[in-house]
């Protein structure tokens, strides 16, 4: 058995290959976009608020699951220059966000749907329950990466037994792949938070039961552990600097991880700080705190 400073060294140094890999990305992604300037504070009266993504015109999407596993109440808003209004409803349980050209995806419950950002009215089931390798139990995260594949986790029995999770991948045609299967390796509890590189070889994430940070080889399967104690880890985002953020739904923080490996906590406490995002312009932490029904800034440029 490797002792603990080598096992140390060789996480730090995996997680700074995971992080300059993703800087990549990040980095693609950006120089093709405009950000409108846009000044952000807290908002509230939101209904258990789940994930949150900004699109390129500034416009800030929030999933609203409403009332936990009742069908049909769930709904997707939107802030733009400073006031809120419904987007989209209709979703039973909404959680994961994700853009991929004029469309906004969304982890609903058992299915993928997707509205189109022009025109809400166009709305439309992309995956199916039914296309699953197993029945989805929780769909949870969703990520995408530059080669327009989506990623989503189904956690499994995470509000029983917190196993039984799984992670799929789905390409632009809508046709699924599963990736990892917790029946399979142990390792995988019920992974929520995801974070592509820019090859789609390499997914991070997170796991809700363990708390552990995870790196998972999209092609071999192989699941290696990158950093732990983040309680019940819900989302991962990453920014340019190469810091990465993490979320702990259970206990309210957000942690940030450099490229040494060291892990800090950031913004105040949240009563279940849930998927969070980072603004196009990198300078704020979007943090959707769930129990208290609030999206929050944290200024990272302070």
């Amino acid at each position: 058995m490797l002792n603990l400073s080598i096992a140390r060294s060789l996480k730090v140094t995996l997680l700074s290959v995971v992080v300059s890999t993703c800087i990549i990305s990040c980095t693609e992604q950006q120089s093709t976009e405009v950000t409108a300037p846009i000044a952000l504070t807290k908002v509230t009266g939101l209904k258990s608020p789940e994930s949150v993504v900004q699109a390129k015109d500034g416009k800030i999407y929030i999933s609203e699951i409403n009332e936990f596993g009742k069908d049909g109440d769930g709904q997707i808003s939107v802030l733009s220059n400073g006031e809120l209004s419904v987007f989209a409803e209709g979703f039973d349980d909404p959680k994961g966000l994700v853009i991929i050209g004029d469309w906004l995806y969304v982890a609903d419950k058992t299915q993928v749907v997707r509205v189109n950002l022009a025109d809400s009215a166009q709305k439309e089931v992309f995956v199916a329950a039914e296309a699953f390798t197993k029945p989805p139990q929780f769909l949870n995260d969703l990520e995408a990466d530059p080669l327009g594949n989506l990623y989503v986790s189904d956690s499994g029995d995470i509000l029983g037994s917190g196993k039984g999770g799984l992670i799929y991948k789905i390409n632009a045609a809508g046709e699924v792949t599963m990736l990892v299967d917790g029946a399979d390796n142990p390792l995988v509890m019920a992974p929520n938070g995801l974070l592509a590189d820019d090859t789609g070889t390499y997914l991070t994430f997170v796991d809700f039961t363990s708390g552990i940070l995870y790196n998972l080889h999209t092609e071999t399967g192989e699941v290696s552990d990158l950093e732990e104690g983040f309680g019940g880890g819900d989302g991962v985002v990453h920014h340019s600097s190469g810091t990465l953020y993490v979320s702990d739904w259970k206990n309210g923080k957000v942690f940030s991880i450099n490229v040494a490996g060291d892990v800090e906590t950031v913004g105040p406490q949240y009563q279940a700080a849930a998927d969070i995002a980072i603004t196009k312009d990198e300078r704020y932490l979007m943090v959707p705190d769930m129990k208290a029904g609030e999206l929050d800034f944290i200024d990272l440029t302070k």
